[in-house]
């Protein structure tokens, strides 16, 4: 079904594939009649090709990229205009895309929701950008619909920003990366490594695109096997998948924890462009006549059946069938996986008790988003419900149309009224069934969902009131087939029908009508308007020679997630306001953290005003003493804040707030084993935060104190090793490293954070 090769492969003409293992430099020679290296094959994939057009330093091992276009939505885009200002904005140098699909209950507690968005239609004509009202479409279909083009670059402040389905090379990173792009600056990485996916066969009926991405992630995700690499996705199998059909798989590549994608491009992919009257975007893309893969995927689509990602990760598949074959045996084993994620034994979780009749049961059924949203797989679910009845019990269906354009042509070719007709809900483009602000489940529901993610609480359950619920990832398809069935879980290959397949017209009036396109068209003199939720970030402090930290949280689950560090959902109606929205760091996984982080930085306020440090905190006095016993130490020009440790922290969403949050809170660094998207750690440095590594066993506990001597100079001069002590009588010695960082990164850390980098230089 799906095969790694443990080391590289050659490709030849795009179908002959050469494991590494085998090749010699003479079988080489005689396939392609020339000398070929390894280095030289290295440069034919689609992904060299496209980092090489767009890459400023000249240098392909060190990139300094400048993307084509940036896109960002309300949860983001407020902290992003925000701190470019700051650091100097004047107009978008780019084409930057607005949108406002993350529409939370803004109007309870925090900024009106309008708010952000008048804030943001009015920066898009003071800086030349393009607004996307509410209910249009969610961030990655409007970038599908008229931003992709082949060959491009698309940088995106969430983490789903993928569009290589389409020939375009996206990004996903946090807010940071986009305020240097807006600056005029680069997108700083070393080259990644590119991971060949050849794909073949043709999938089954009833098999559908998150189907084909749940397989995959299940096999790459715990072995890092494409960790912050770039999956280029060819062979002869893609010319048997619709267009529609790439991007759902393509999307959830970010749940691989891969940097990107790319796929080969052909008349499928040249139709789709003139559908939605870019002809003109699109472009052919196939690796040269010789090409060197730094890993290799074979997937034979034909041996994907239907899946289902349990809670409370996408990584976590099984078959459908599997599941219904031994449900007791595979509930066991995720429930004890569950308690592993929750890490709370106040929590009961259950999933046995879902079981009827030797069945199954869900409450919940949602398609929807950037994943689930699209017009073919709403198309063919609504083929399966055809003439069913979804039941009046706690099963209940949402349906969600990636965009005002296929909303219309679904209601144009009849599949909004055979939706409704069964019982089904039409809302409009929305990402809340994404982030945990629409339908949020009841306690101790299990829902299924085309959607992108799964973690624990994601789905909006509030686990800190003792309140729990379950999301399993599944196809459209099988979703629709589960609510045939009234909610007792159903794989599609189940379900007799005969697919429709209408054809799909786009209709641009719609966003003729509505958007507003400023590209071009800054008005230096447009006022910006400001909502009473909408807040400046608070001054920060730059880098000093010594530090003290407070250790304020040590997580010890095996991968820890943006999710956890700062929850979505309600979480959002404070987006716009750093001080509040930091109120919700880690709130559903270490409740105490804010109080503890709060309480050490009330020393550093008290330092950078020039008071008394020790009356601001009692703990540091003993502190210093035991400090000065071995070393000399000044209070006043030592820098004091938090830190936290954490195994594997950073999966998931490409939010900066999970970094920033923990910054205006007083937080300086982050210790862990490894960070397990370089999204996160980038966010840490952006935040002038340090991304320290710790190899050995952790010597201190929740509530110790960390002295970091000469940290400043360690990060200047690139020191390999960074001596720490505990903090005790006994001063104990352990040894931090940083990682590999760029001058800027550096200089950034230094500085304080990104926006004291570019006041600095003002």
């Amino acid at each position: 079904m799906i095969k790694l090769y443990e080391k590289g492969a050659y490709v030849l003409n795009g179908t002959d594939i050469l494991d590494e293992q085998n090749v010699t430099s003479e079988l080489l020679y005689k396939k392609l009649g020339e000398e070929c290296s390894k280095e030289s094959a290295a440069k034919n994939t689609l992904a060299y090709e496209i980092l090489e057009a767009h890459n400023t330093s000249g240098n392909m091992e060190k990139l300094k990229v400048k993307f084509d276009k940036l896109t960002s939505h309300d949860i983001t885009f407020v902290g992003i205009i925000q701190t470019a200002r700051a650091s100097g904005l004047e107009k978008f140098p780019v084409p930057y895309v607005l949108t406002n699909c993350h529409n939370s209950l803004c109007a309870v507690g925090g900024t009106i929701n309008e708010d952000d968005h008048m804030f943001g239609l009015s920066c898009a004509k003071k800086y030349g950008g393009i607004y996307v009202p509410p209910h249009q479409a969610v961030i990655h279909q409007f970038a599908r619909e008229m931003l992709a083009g082949g060959g491009k670059m698309i940088l995106g402040s969430d983490s789903h920003t993928r569009y290589g389905a389409l020939g375009t090379m996206a990004i996903g990173e946090g807010g940071p990366e986009l305020v240097k792009q807006l600056l005029s600056k680069t997108y700083d990485i070393n080259m990644p490594g590119v991971v060949g996916v050849y794909l073949t066969g043709t999938p089954r009926k009833g098999v559908g695109p998150q189907d084909i991405a749940l397989a995959i992630i299940g096999a790459v995700f715990s072995n890092g096997y494409v960790n912050n690499k770039v999956m280029e996705f060819i062979g002869d199998g893609v010319k048997n998948l619709s267009v529609d059909y790439r991007i759902g798989i393509d999307v959830m590549t970010t749940e691989t924890t891969c940097l990107s994608s790319i796929w080969i491009t052909d008349e499928k992919v040249k139709e789709f462009y003139e559908i939605h009257n870019r002809a003109e975007d699109y472009k052919e893309l196939k690796p040269k006549k010789v090409a060197y893969y730094d890993g290799f995927i074979h997937v034979d689509l034909s041996e994907i059946k239907p899946m289902i990602a349990m809670p409370f990760h996408p990584s976590n598949v099984y078959t459908i069938d599997d599941v219904n074959a031994n449900l007791y045996d595979i509930l066991d084993e995720v429930e004890n996986k569950a308690k592993i994620s929750l890490d709370n034994n106040n929590i009961k979780y259950s999933l046995k008790d879902k079981v009827r009749n030797g069945k199954l049961y869900v409450e919940q059924g949602i398609i929807a988003g950037c994943a689930g949203g699209g017009f073919e797989n709403i198309c063919d679910a609504t083929d399966i419900l055809n003439g069913t009845y979804i039941g009046a019990d706690e099963f209940s269906l949402s349906v969600y149309p990636a965009s005002q354009p296929i909303f219309m042509e679904l209601v144009k070719n009849g599949s909004v009224a055979k939706l409704m007709e069964t019982g089904a809900t039409i809302r409009t483009a929305f990402c809340g069934s994404c982030f945990g602000a629409g339908d949020v489940p009841s306690n101790n529901s299990f829902s299924i969902r085309h959607t992108t993610r799964n973690f624990p609480n994601r789905e909006g359950s509030k686990i800190t009131n003792g309140q729990i619920a379950s999301v399993a990832l599944m196809d459209a398809r099988s979703i629709a087939a589960t609510a045939a069935n009234k909610g007792y879980l159903t794989s599609a290959e189940n379900i007799d029908v005969n697919f429709s397949k209408p054809k799909y017209f786009f209709d641009s009036k719609i966003y003729d009508n509505r958007v507003y396109n400023g590209v071009g068209k800054a008005d230096p003199s447009a006022e910006i308007k400001f909502g009473p939720g909408i807040v400046d970030w608070p001054a920060m402090s730059h880098l000093t020679d010594d530090l003290v930290l407070k250790v304020v949280s040590v997580i010890h689950d095996p991968v820890t997630t943006t999710d956890e560090l700062i929850p979505s959902g309600e979480t959002s109606s404070y987006r716009s306001n750093p001080l509040k929205l930091a109120e919700f760091t880690l709130s559903r996984k270490d409740p105490a953290y804010v109080g503890r982080a709060k309480e050490i930085q009330k020393a550093e306020k008290a330092r950078i005003a020039g008071e008394d440090i020790c009356a601001a905190n009692q703990e540091v006095k003993a502190v210093f003493e035991k400090i000065n016993v071995k070393f000399s130490v000044n209070p006043q020009t030592t820098e004091i804040g938090s830190v936290i440790y954490a195994v594997k922290p950073g999966d998931g969403s490409a939010r900066e707030q999970a970094a920033s949050c923990q910054k205006v809170l007083g937080g300086l660094a982050n210790i862990a084993k490894e960070y397990a998207t370089k999204r996160y750690r980038s966010n840490l440095i952006n935040w002038g935060m340090l991304p320290f590594l710790l190899k050995e066993d952790i010597p201190f506990d929740n509530g110790d104190f960390i002295y970091i001597k000469g940290i400043k100079k360690a990060v200047a001069e690139k020191a390999a090793e960074i001596k720490a002590y505990v903090v005790d009588k006994d001063m104990k010695e352990f040894t931090l490293t940083l990682g590999e960082l760029t001058n800027d990164e550096r200089d950034i850390i230094q500085s304080g954070c990104l926006i004291n980098y570019y006041g600095d230089r003002n």
